[in-house]
């Protein structure tokens, strides 16, 4: 192990070659180790890493999955997922060999997550099971691990809950009557209208509406990223659509714009942030006595209402700009229960019909 003392600094630095995938000789110094032992493992780490061996640890594994992630996520979504992986993954796994991880240590791993005094959510404990997953599917793809550990052992969680937050019609109303912030309401409003996601929402500009055809325009989303406002790309191909709208979410939109000073029709409509909006939401669902739901849960709300009104699962997958009509079935399957009934129910009318019609001849 070429590990080597620092006399000046007193600290210790490694010092080697090693070949890179393109199969070049390269070298590698490292320095700034506090002791000989630490300068070794980084040394073997390296190693490890560099000629795709499925001994390395899985922090080290991590470090891999995670710099191939950064060039190919969204800023946003990148930041959270290295946050979940920091907080929920690693502590349990980083200093494990990742051939030596088996099913039944994942199970051991689920079970602490299962028994959590906080009682995670199904689709929280399903969200970090899939980024598991996800890293040992990198390591069988590029770093020669046989088997995912994490798919043998089988997931955990729900990907949709059984219940579903949202508000009806009523409810919206009652809320949106008592709503004191006039930039705040019309979110809301074109939130409840449109079921369009809080990131897609933020980044309309005057310029996205056309009123004589009663439509907006989604072509773009909003994050905020490390203090950052940044406009990304719509979530995802499908996600680039355009809604129709009502004159009267015509007229909301409008009356707010007439009231903005020295406002540019390309500029962003709602200058805030998503995270600004939780507070006041909460306050004034309170005060109009209403049960509380996120944000996010307009769009459920929207969603519901043309469930109710009878639209088809496939017009409500368009609309709300979902990659496919599957994903619209899963995530509001248990809001058609009620639609059944309504079926069998003309079904023995239709019969009864038949019935009296042959009994008439």
């Amino acid at each position: 192990m070429p590990v080597y003392k620092d006399k000046e600094r007193s600290t210790w630095y490694a010092k080697f070659n090693y070949t890179d995938w393109t199969g070049s000789i390269k070298q590698k110094l490292k320095r700034g180790f506090k002791t000989q032992k630490e300068a070794k493992a980084f040394e073997r780490e390296f190693l490890e890493k560099s000629q795709a061996s499925p001994d390395m640890t899985f922090g080290a594994l991590v470090e891999l999955y995670m710099e191939d992630c950064k060039s190919r996520l969204k800023p946003t979504t990148y930041e959270n997922k290295e946050y979940v992986i920091n907080l929920k993954v690693l502590p349990f796994f980083k200093d494990m060999p990742i051939n030596t991880i088996e099913p039944a240590t994942v199970r051991k791993w689920q079970n602490e997550l299962l028994s959590h005094e906080n009682n995670y959510s199904q689709t929280y404990l399903k969200s970090v099971h899939n980024q598991i997953s996800a890293i040992f599917n990198f390591a069988c793809k590029y770093y020669k691990l046989p088997s995912n550990p994490a798919r043998v052992c089988g997931s955990m969680g729900k990907k949709n809950a059984d219940d579903m937050n949202f508000w009806t019609v009523d409810e919206f109303n009652k809320f949106i009557k008592v709503s004191d912030n006039p930039m705040y309401t019309v979110i809301y409003e074109v939130l409840f209208w449109t079921g369009m996601r809080i990131g897609e929402c933020l980044a309309l500009t005057l310029d996205d509406f056309d009123f004589e055809a009663k439509t907006v325009s989604i072509s773009k989303n909003y994050a905020r990223h490390q203090k950052q406002d940044l406009i990304l790309e719509p979530k995802t191909p499908k996600s680039k659509r355009n809604i129709t709208i009502p004159q009267y979410l015509c007229d909301v939109v409008n009356d707010y714009v007439s009231k903005l000073y020295d406002y540019d029709p390309s500029e962003r409509l709602f200058p805030i942030a998503r995270s600004t909006m939780n507070g006041h939401m909460v306050r004034i669902a309170k005060k109009a006595k209403v049960k509380r739901i996120r944000v996010h849960d307009l769009r459920h709300s929207h969603a519901s209402l043309l469930i109710e009104m009878g639209f088809s699962p496939l017009l409500i997958s368009e609309r709300l700009g979902h990659e496919n009509i599957e994903t619209t079935l899963q995530t509001y399957s248990h809001l058609y229960p009620n639609k059944h009934g309504e079926v069998a129910s003309k079904l023995q009318l239709l019969t009864q019909e038949q019935t009296n019609e042959t009994t008439e001849k």
